[in-house]
């Protein structure tokens, strides 16, 4: 009997740590996974445009290559994380950003902003 309970006890801790593994495996590729040609240009291109993108008439802050969004990517997620009447918040005269929007920015930069 004693035998049993040891042997049901190892196997619930192994299934535990299993799947502690496997998520967090997957957490970590979701994370590295954003890159900036395939998610953050075409959010720049939808959200930021016309203001930001010289080519499309922006007069401010041109967010239009990549080594400027990594440049300025503190400011920017500053800017999108405040509320709608904040000074400074981004993007001017429009709603908010969703949380997964602005989770993309945070996520390329966490992952090491992959081109």
């Amino acid at each position: 009997m004693q035998m049993k309970k040891l042997l049901l006890l190892a196997i619930i801790s192994g299934g535990v740590i299993f799947f502690t593994y496997c998520s967090s495996a997957k957490k970590a590729a979701a994370k590295t996974s954003v890159s900036y040609a395939s998610d953050v240009q075409p959010i720049i291109s939808d959200k930021c445009a016309p203001c930001h993108i010289p080519e499309k008439g922006g007069k401010v802050a041109a967010l239009n290559t990549y080594d400027k969004v990594k440049g300025e990517i503190g400011d920017i997620i500053r800017r999108i994380e405040l509320n709608p009447g904040d000074r400074g918040f981004m993007p001017f005269k429009h709603p908010k950003l969703s949380d997964s929007t602005i989770n993309v920015f945070k996520q390329w930069r966490d992952g090491g902003f992959a081109q």
